[in-house]
């Protein structure tokens, strides 16, 4: 799976992909608004159960609770992790009204080690209508999502 001039391609699949409001870094930092370079994997998959039905994915999966929330403050021995809200730091909910989280690979980017500053909660999730810019995550429509679920495995690698 590779990303080239805002398509993301999969087997047979050609996809409009949204990235980072401010494009593309090799230098990524935490609030940049950037997609980072690189290869990645994706780690698991976090997903709304009241909202998605019968998934066939091929690397763990998470159900998204009222009370997730992903770690965005490097000050945090958190910093880019998971967590579970209300928390005493900077952090991302997950679980929201708008529909962009109700399907999120968590790409393994800044995550072992993680280095503060390098940038948290980057992910491939669901776009809007719009396509509008991210804040350095991957957006596809839902519809893209559940074509291209079914062909990632622990081993599929992302190349930006």
């Amino acid at each position: 799976m590779f990303l080239k001039n805002k398509f993301l391609y999969i087997g047979h699949y050609k996809i409009k992909c949204a990235i980072g409001k401010m494009g593309i870094s090799k230098k990524k930092i935490e609030g940049d608004c950037c997609t980072p370079s690189g290869k990645f994997n994706f780690e698991r998959l976090l997903y709304r159960k009241d909202r998605i039905k019968n998934l066939n994915v091929h690397i763990p999966k998470v159900q998204i609770k009222k009370n997730f929330g992903w770690c965005d403050d490097p000050t945090s021995k958190k910093y880019n992790e998971l967590i579970k809200l209300p928390f005493n730091y900077s952090a991302e909910r997950l679980f929201l009204k708008k529909n962009i989280y109700d399907l999120i690979l968590v790409i393994n980017y800044n995550r072992k080690p993680v280095i503060k500053n390098k940038g948290s909660a980057i992910f491939l999730h669901l776009a809007n209508k719009k396509y509008s810019h991210t804040k350095g995550c991957l957006a596809v429509s839902k519809k893209d999502f559940l074509n291209i679920l079914p062909l990632i495995k622990r081993k599929t690698k992302l190349i930006i």
